[in-house]
């Protein structure tokens, strides 16, 4: 029985620039604004023996000061807690804050909390946190998509992809949702003749599709032996994700968007995807991103985790169906370590727990804190 309590939690709010601002198809049809900087909320937590551990969640656009707030309001409630039972702790949580729903922002500030608790756990271990969980494999295929939005020049498109290939990238996903689809069709048919036909490709449409339109553009794709089209319909449609994923060859992915594992039961039910792409910052942190990866492999579901691939390299991992994880680099000036990729494959760190430590950078960029509890 353990003996160790939860003695301190930090939680941080971190705004992290982005180099260039970031357009894919909601901005072309008018529903957001161009995308600056990526909000992100860390939690560390401390135990009475001396383990910390740490997790984050993040917002883009808007969401990132709620996030923070309501974390800062439901941290109390951890102290004195033993860290090892985490489930308890994340049923605590969610009624503390119930009055605001069990999904949405109230979770996703909960799941920074989670994320570090499973963190703190696999330390306590000694072991990565996907020989925590019990992987299937030590390395996931990957592929890359910050070098492919709707803002970037095609002729750029094709060079960051060249580049990510040579880093040894196993996969390239690209934009679309142009108003005009001549458009898309150009920058896939320049992709895929740049690519070669063998090497993954993968487009996403950012739900910017109606079900005509998507209906029309899906047959237009199916011709690039695409690996997925992704949410080619607004995240909710799962009537109309269905009828897409019946009626093509060519796999949907979706599940990006939802942030709840009860919405994603609905999309399973309907057989509204193919692939599935959770984000455990979204639906609530590991906890759920769990429960919801069981019920993906009982209906022999692809998976690829949405964005955080610090996190998600480790639940991929352990997914018993092969897995595709999302490489972005948005994030790689929070943290002092870099995860390896090798041969098409992003390698699992032996590190204990996610492996990461927090960068003076990330520091540098915070911009409120609060402390619970004592050192």
């Amino acid at each position: 029985m353990s003996s160790d309590r939860i003695s301190r939690v930090r939680l941080s709010s971190v705004r992290l620039p982005l180099s260039t601002p970031i357009s894919d198809a909601k901005v072309f049809t008018g529903r957001q604004k161009p995308m600056t900087e990526v909000a992100l909320l860390f939690a560390e937590i401390g135990t009475e023996s001396g383990y910390e551990g740490i997790g984050f969640g993040y917002s883009k656009r808007a969401g990132g000061p709620g996030q923070f707030a309501h974390a800062r309001e439901v941290a109390p409630e951890l102290l004195g807690e033993d860290p090892n039972d985490i489930g308890r702790v994340w049923d605590k949580l969610v009624w503390a804050g119930a009055s605001v729903g069990r999904s949405g922002l109230s979770t996703q500030a909960i799941a920074a909390i989670d994320i570090a608790l499973w963190d703190l756990k696999a330390k306590r271990a000694g072991l990565p946190l996907a020989k925590l969980i019990g992987a299937h494999r030590d390395g996931v295929r990957c592929y890359n998509t910050s070098g492919g939005f709707l803002h970037t020049p095609v002729e750029q498109v094709l060079d960051n992809a060249t580049a990510a290939r040579e880093s040894g990238i196993g996969g390239i996903k690209i934009k679309v949702g142009h108003p005009d689809s001549r458009v898309d069709l150009k920058r896939v048919t320049s992709m895929r003749e740049h690519l070669g036909e063998d090497f993954p490709l993968m487009v996403d449409a950012n739900q910017q599709w109606d079900r005509p339109t998507a209906q029309r553009m899906c047959r237009e794709l199916e011709r690039f032996g695409l690996v997925w089209i992704e949410e080619p319909l607004d995240a909710y449609d799962s009537t109309g994700h269905a009828a897409l994923a019946a009626a093509f060859d060519t796999s949907i992915a979706t599940g990006e968007m939802l942030t709840s594992v009860a919405e994603h039961v609905e999309l399973i039910n309907a057989g509204a995807a193919d692939i599935i792409q959770p984000d455990a910052p979204r639906i609530g942190g590991i906890t759920q991103f769990l429960r919801l990866a069981a019920l993906a492999a009982h209906h022999r579901l692809q998976l690829a985790p949405h964005f955080a691939m610090e996190i998600h390299l480790h639940l991929a991992a352990t997914y018993p169906l092969e897995p595709w994880v999302e490489h972005f680099d948005w994030l790689e000036p929070l943290f002092n370590e870099r995860l390896e990729i090798s041969d098409g494959r992003m390698l699992v760190p032996d590190r204990p727990g996610l492996g990461v430590t927090l960068s003076e950078q990330a520091r540098a960029w915070t911009v409120d804190r609060f402390e619970v509890g004592r050192s």
